[in-house]
């Protein structure tokens, strides 16, 4: 039976963004310990156990979605900010301004589970049809123990990322994503993949989903609620922006009379943001260029 591609640990961030640009998804084994795994495992337990089952068949009736990580899990924090996936993430969206988390959550899967249905991620925006050419996301699915076809691991389409919305695809058609506990699956958002069946008795099927999107989207998990401000305070400047303190693209993700997103949680990092700091603070380098002949254009001319 065939199998899909694996990377060891010590793979660049250039090696696995190559493998996502060719086949849509990559497997990096044993990119953190079983112990960190473990960890992660024990803060989050107790809410796990208090999270219903899923309300269809898509969410799944014996599957439960615990989310709100960054609150909930110190050590699971280190999994969200992860230097080589950030450095993926980063590269992989580099045609967006910035890029920000969209999602974390822990996929239970119970015993006797059946298959969800083969499925791709962007159709949680409205199902919008993205163009063919633009990566909407970079994501991660981590396995929090050994990650089996019987115990309904992650099953994925090799190469399905290069065809149209309108595909149909069965079970038959994918591949299981089996790895070891703190290995992950990372695949963009237009690759077939969907949740295996869980054939086992006795055996739940445990990943984080950690994912990652432009940041001018609408995040799917909505990360100023899900961690509470006095939580958000407490957390470094680099985890706050990546949960979208900051700005999403030019113009988009101020608070107030235009200030900086970042005042909301610390005092010191107030100010206005005027045309120099909002193309800065979020714009790549093309952007910035076309901002900036935006304003030579209009120079002179009533606003």
């Amino acid at each position: 039976m065939p199998e899909l591609n694996h990377l060891p640990p010590t793979a660049s961030a250039a090696e696995i963004t190559a493998c996502l640009r060719r086949d849509g998804y990559v497997i990096v084994d044993n990119l953190v310990s079983a112990d960190t795994m473990d960890r992660i495992n024990d803060e989050l337990s107790p809410y796990v156990e208090e999270t219903a089952f899923g309300s269809d068949d898509f969410l799944g009736k014996r599957t439960r979605r615990t989310g709100s990580l960054i609150a909930r899990s110190e050590t699971s924090r280190s999994l969200v900010a992860h230097p080589t996936i950030l450095d993926v993430a980063g590269d992989y969206l580099s045609h967006a301004s910035a890029f920000q988390l969209h999602l974390t959550q822990v996929i239970s899967i119970g015993p006797g589970s059946p298959a969800q249905a083969i499925h791709r991620d962007e159709l949680a925006w409205d199902f919008f049809e993205f163009p063919a050419d633009y990566q909407v996301q970079c994501n991660t699915l981590w396995a929090m123990s050994d990650y089996t076809a019987d115990m309904g691991a992650t099953r994925v389409v090799p190469g399905s990322h290069l065809l149209g919305t309108d595909e149909k695809f069965s079970q038959e058609d994918s591949l299981p994503a089996e790895m070891e506990k703190g290995s992950v699956l990372l695949y963009n958002g237009k690759i077939y993949h969907g949740g295996g069946a869980n054939t086992t008795t006795d055996k739940v099927r445990q990943a984080l989903n950690i994912t990652y999107a432009v940041g001018w989207v609408r995040q799917e998990e909505n990360q100023y609620l899900s961690t509470p401000l006095e939580v958000a305070r407490t957390l470094d400047d680099d985890l706050l922006k990546l949960m979208g303190y900051q700005m999403g693209c030019f113009a988009i993700g101020y608070v107030g009379d235009v200030r900086d997103p970042m005042s909301v949680v610390r005092e010191d990092a107030g100010g206005y943001l005027g045309i120099d700091k909002m193309q800065s603070a979020a714009a790549r380098e093309g952007s910035a260029n076309t901002l900036m002949n935006l304003i030579t254009d209009a120079a002179g001319r009533p606003a």
